[in-house]
C-alpha cells in the first residue's frame, strides 16, 4: 500500500516588526467567573504596554473592568468574549455576552435599565475621555448582547489630569 505524504505547508515567516499602536488587535474568550475581569485587565495592561499605548492605561483598564464585570453578570453561558482594537487614534473595546435581547418591550426596558445602571461608572469614564459607549443586540450568529466603548487616545491620555 503506497503512503501519501502531507504536502509541505507554505512558509509564512513571522512578522519581525515590533508591536505598534496600529497593530493592536486582540480577542479573548473568558470564562464567566469572578476572576475574569482581573485577568482581562492584566492582559489589557500588557497588550497596551507592548503596543506603546501605556498613556491610555487608566481609562482603558477601567473600561475593560466594567465591561467584563457586566458581561460576567449577564451572560447565560460559561464564557463571554472581549475584543480590543486600535484604529484611527481610538481604542475600541467590545464585550459580547450571551444574554439575548428580550422580545417583550417591558422586559427589554427593565433589562436595559439594569445593564445601564451597572455601567454607570463606564459612562463617566467615557464622558471624561470624550469617548462613546453603548450596548445592543449582537449581530454575530450566536446572538446575545454587544457592549462597546471607544476611547480617543488624546483625551484618554489626559484622563485624570488636573
Amino acid at each position: 500500500m503506497p503512503t501519501t505524504r502531507c504536502p509541505a505547508a507554505p512558509a509564512y515567516p513571522a512578522d519581525p516588526t515590533p508591536p505598534i499602536p496600529e497593530t493592536l488587535a486582540y480577542s479573548f474568550t473568558l470564562p464567566a467567573a469572578l476572576a475574569s475581569p482581573a485577568l482581562a485587565r492584566a492582559a489589557t495592561r500588557e497588550v497596551l504596554r507592548a503596543h506603546d499605548l501605556a498613556d491610555m492605561l487608566d481609562p482603558a483598564l477601567q473600561t475593560v473592568g466594567e465591561l467584563t464585570a457586566v458581561a460576567c453578570q449577564f451572560t447565560e453561558s460559561q464564557n463571554y468574549y472581549l475584543t480590543l482594537r486600535y484604529r484611527f487614534d481610538t481604542l475600541r473595546v467590545i464585550a459580547y455576552d450571551s444574554h439575548p435581547r428580550h422580545t417583550s418591550p417591558r422586559l427589554a426596558t427593565a433589562c436595559d435599565t439594569r445593564r445601564r445602571a451597572a455601567l454607570r461608572v463606564l459612562a463617566c469614564v467615557c464622558r471624561a475621555c470624550d469617548g462613546t459607549w453603548g450596548f445592543g443586540e449582537a449581530r454575530e450568529p450566536g446572538g446575545g448582547t454587544r457592549m462597546w466603548v471607544t476611547l480617543p487616545r488624546a483625551s484618554a491620555a489626559a484622563y485624570g489630569a488636573p
